[in-house]
């Protein structure tokens, strides 16, 4: 059998310092084509990675490239915190596939009250199981926190989507179809930080540069989450801005009228071309295991990282996505 060079697989097989690896990156743990792997198949993965990283062998991977790819495929359906494998809808690589059909259809069905409605709801519920299983691991969150924060979230996109369709009514056909995307920024802001509150309230672990606890920082989780807000927003905006370009060009050149079936088809593939290259290039704009200088942190963990003659500017915190 032959041995394996030695490579760390705890972290990402691209260096996280600059913006083109992270995006490699990315592009890896978001590929569409993961949701396809078996239980098997992922256990499969599960069981090299951690056979590999306990130093045990590993006979059935012949090569360094085989070994990245069980590792990717790992983290496409485990938590990176908990080990657990996640829901299948809330992993980041369905994020192409489900948002391209939820998308699609919201931006098909904007006019209709009963459609906004139930889109909206669809949209919202999808996000809440996703920002549920990607929290930070070690945060909980009690059951009657997640309804109010689902309510919440979901009330708030559609009221927004509702005011916007009313205010719209009579301005321009485009205007009118960018107010699903303007609905998806407000709920975006409603949905993750309500989703997450347990976090703002007791805090993300930080950790020094050697993978050592040292505790819970507010601070860090207020800035882990504003950042996945913005990288949220930024993920939705390309297929929710150019999908409505298109369409309100096609419909001036009345290909629309022509054939009327092929609206949702062609607003659903459009979206899903862009979300293709977006996600994972808006998840790259920050690294996962993101930083925060010791010098913002709360004075407690200050004291306690002096104390312990910690030596590190910076300390490290799963953000989450």
């Amino acid at each position: 059998m032959m041995s394996l060079p030695q490579v760390d697989i705890s972290k990402p097989r691209y260096e996280q310092s600059t913006y083109l690896n992270r995006a490699k990156h990315f592009i890896l743990v978001t590929n569409p084509l993961n949701v396809l792997a078996s239980n098997a198949e992922l256990d499969r993965a599960a069981r090299i990675v951690n056979d590999y990283k306990r130093g045990k062998p590993v006979p059935d991977v012949t090569s360094v490239d085989e070994l990245w790819k069980a590792k990717y495929l790992y983290e496409s359906a485990f938590h990176p915190d908990t080990g657990e494998k996640m829901t299948l809808i809330g992993r980041m690589s369905a994020q192409v596939p489900m948002n391209m059909t939820i998308t699609g259809c919201m931006m098909t069905f904007y006019k209709s009250t009963p459609a906004v409605l139930f889109w909206q709801w669809v949209n919202q519920s999808f996000n809440a199981i996703v920002n549920y299983t990607n929290k930070s691991g070690g945060s909980t969150i009690s059951n009657e926190t997640l309804f109010y924060s689902y309510c919440a979230a979901t009330g708030g996109a559609i009221v927004t989507a509702l005011s916007l369709n009313k205010l719209f009514k009579n301005m321009h056909p485009l205007v009118g179809r960018l107010s699903p995307m303007i609905s998806v920024w407000s709920a975006n802001c409603i949905n993750i930080p309500l989703m997450r509150f347990e976090e703002l309230k007791t805090g993300i672990v930080v950790r020094d540069s050697n993978g050592n606890e040292i505790g819970p920082s507010k601070k860090a989780a207020q800035q882990g989450i504003a950042a996945v807000v913005f990288s949220r927003i930024c993920m939705a905006t390309p297929g929710m801005l150019f999908t409505p370009i298109l369409m309100n060009a096609l419909e001036k050149r009345n290909v629309l009228k022509r054939y009327p079936w092929a609206n949702a088809p062609i607003q659903t593939l459009f979206c899903g071309f862009c979300l293709t290259f977006a996600t994972p290039l808006c998840c790259a704009l920050f690294s996962q295991i993101a930083s925060i200088k010791v010098a913002d942190l709360e004075d407690d963990l200050k004291e306690k990282i002096k104390k312990a003659d910690i030596k590190d500017d910076v300390v490290y915190y799963n953000k989450g996505l």
